[in-house]
């Protein structure tokens, strides 16, 4: 079975941080595909009961805010 979950990335200094929205699993790499690729990992580990919960669906959008 598959399931999508949301993930934002930042850059914070040499590394690139992927966390995940739905349940703060995180990780890191040196390029963001390797980034994904170790977050991908850890939801893995992190579902490996095979227990998926119910997530609620995510939005993720900008907001402008004048400073």
């Amino acid at each position: 079975m598959s399931k999508y979950f949301t993930v934002a990335i930042q850059k914070e200094d040499e590394w690139f941080v992927a966390k995940c929205l739905e349940n703060s699993v995180a990780s890191q790499g040196k390029t963001i595909d390797e980034a994904t690729g170790n977050l991908r990992e850890a939801l893995i580990l992190y579902y490996e009961d095979g227990v998926l919960p119910v997530l609620p669906q995510t939005f993720v959008t900008t907001l402008e805010i004048a400073l």
